[in-house]
This record gives C-alpha cells, sequence and structure tokens, in this order.
C-alpha cells in the first residue's frame, strides 16, 4: 500500500473545530509533527481541507 508523509506547518490556533478534528484524524498534533498516512481518496480529501496548515514531504 502507498503511503503519504504529512507535516504540519502552521497552528491550529484560530481554525474551525473541523479543521482542528482534521488534523487530530490525520495524527497531527505539534507544529513539524510529520506522519506518515496510507493514500487513499479519503485521506487526500483530509489533506485538501486543510492544506493551509500542512504540507506534503517527499
Amino acid at each position: 500500500m502507498a503511503t503519504i508523509k504529512v507535516k504540519q506547518i502552521k497552528s491550529k490556533i484560530g481554525f474551525p473545530v473541523d479543521q482542528k478534528r482534521t488534523l487530530e484524524a490525520l495524527g497531527l498534533r505539534k507544529i513539524s509533527q510529520v506522519v506518515e498516512v496510507e493514500d487513499n481518496p479519503s485521506v487526500r480529501g483530509m489533506i485538501r481541507k486543510v492544506c493551509h496548515l500542512v504540507t506534503v514531504v517527499e
């Protein structure tokens, strides 16, 4: 199964609750934290929703 590495680059403070919950669902809790998640359409949608808070690491 393919995976994607996602890094949180910005704080979730001041953003809507649904975006905070999306970060937690991705496994991100701290700035500069990197997690490896499965590459599927639902995860890609989650990344798209919080694209201003995360980046995809190669």
